[in-house]
């Protein structure tokens, strides 16, 4: 099965300075879900902005070897056609959420990729339907709380309806009814045959995903395949305390 995401020796450097990231090569296959894990400050964030294209396109850094999504290399893309295929969800949903409404959240994505009005709207029941917002959508979304609005930039990502999907982190501040949501979330997307791979400091967010990779002083260290049973133990025994 062709990848959804491909990484060959990439490497992520900021101006002058030494690489964050240094020769990291990996694929993401359709309905994987790939675990990031390592040290604060080892370039978890920094992989997953240029995997996204917001390095350098938004970010000044510099990015050498190569990336393909969905097969094509993505210097070859502008960040509406990445974000087309690819969403990001980032640690602090409110860095996501800036409309007064839940469903505006929802629609600005498609919108801006002039999806027409019809689809958008079907778009956003199913994904409210999907994540368990339906009831939010007309709340502002800085009247909720941190789980639900954790909830909100996730779907405001999947209405996007992307093929890949980045989580930097989007459990770290969440109580545990809503990492059960995100997880079920996770597992429905993988079935959907979404390609995922997410950034975790809690490794009982890991303990079903197909593989984790580790990433110490900006290379990767080590991987391992858990085949969707890796248990909490096992990964503190490979990974050690970060």
């Amino acid at each position: 099965m062709n990848a959804a995401l491909c990484v060959q020796g990439v490497s992520v450097a900021w101006g002058q300075a030494e690489p964050v990231l240094s020769d990291l090569s990996f694929s993401l296959a359709p309905g994987e879900l790939m675990g990031v894990v390592g040290p604060s400050g080892c370039g978890k964030s920094t992989l997953c902005q240029a995997l996204a294209g917001i390095i350098p396109r938004q970010l000044p850094g510099q990015v050498n070897g190569e990336i393909r999504l969905l097969g094509r290399n993505l210097t070859e893309l502008t960040l509406p056609q990445i974000t087309t295929d690819l969403g990001i969800v980032f640690q602090d949903p409110q860095t996501q959420l800036f409309l007064p409404r839940v469903m505006n959240e929802l629609a600005f994505g498609p919108e801006n990729l002039t999806v027409p009005r019809e689809e958008i709207r079907a778009r956003i029941g199913d994904i409210a339907q999907q994540t368990g917002c339906q009831d939010w959508l007309e709340a502002n979304p800085n009247q909720l709380s941190g789980g639900q609005q954790q909830i909100v930039a996730l779907a405001a990502v999947l209405a996007l309806q992307p093929r890949v999907l980045l989580l930097d982190e989007v459990t770290a501040q969440l109580d545990p009814h809503s990492c059960k949501r995100i997880q079920d979330i996770i597992s429905d997307l993988r079935r959907q045959g979404v390609a995922v791979l997410m950034v975790e400091h809690n490794l009982e967010q890991l303990t079903k995903a197909d593989r984790i990779i580790s990433l110490r002083g900006g290379r990767m260290e080590v991987a391992v395949t858990g085949q969707g049973s890796l248990s909490p133990a096992m990964l503190a025994r490979v990974y050690g305390d970060d």
